[in-house]
């Protein structure tokens, strides 16, 4: 019998500008049984500024994952990808896609763009508390993430 391995908590970024999906998943983050902590910006712009710890993320914490909305005021999602993706600096960050958008064309330029994962979000609340709950646990408990 193998020995339960220790869960390091990690810190996740959400990028969504949604406030009820940013609850429905700050909920299932407090329900898991792993205290990961969770940061929520609601715009593209932010999310880059929060990653490059510029102004008031000045000492934020470097992400060990990423979830991120696509439909994104300011800066979208598609774009917010391309960036982390192309610097080096954060390209090791797993980025779990998590949107409304079930376009096979969004889905290809996702993963063309290096996404790790590309998650829709069900309409169900329970539903949607699950997969957000799988998620997490997938990369706490199953995945090997990278150190900074």
């Amino acid at each position: 019998m193998s020995t339960p391995q220790i869960m390091e908590p990690i810190d996740v970024l959400l990028v969504e500008d949604d406030p009820g999906d940013t609850l429905m998943i700050r909920e299932a983050f407090e329900d898991n049984k792993v205290r990961n902590t969770l940061s929520c910006v609601t715009d593209g712009v932010e999310a880059m500024r929060f990653l490059h710890r510029e102004g008031e993320y000045a000492d934020a914490p470097r992400p060990d994952l990423i979830l991120l909305d696509l439909n994104l005021p300011r800066k979208d999602g598609r774009e917010v990808l391309g960036e982390i993706k192309g610097d080096p600096s954060l390209a090791t960050i797993p980025v779990v896609v998590l949107t409304t958008s079930q376009a096979e064309e969004d889905v290809l330029r996702s993963y063309a763009l290096h996404a790790n994962a590309y998650v829709t979000k069900p309409v169900d609340f329970d539903r949607f508390i699950e997969v957000v709950r799988q998620i997490d646990e997938f990369f706490v408990t199953v995945v090997k993430l990278p150190k900074p």
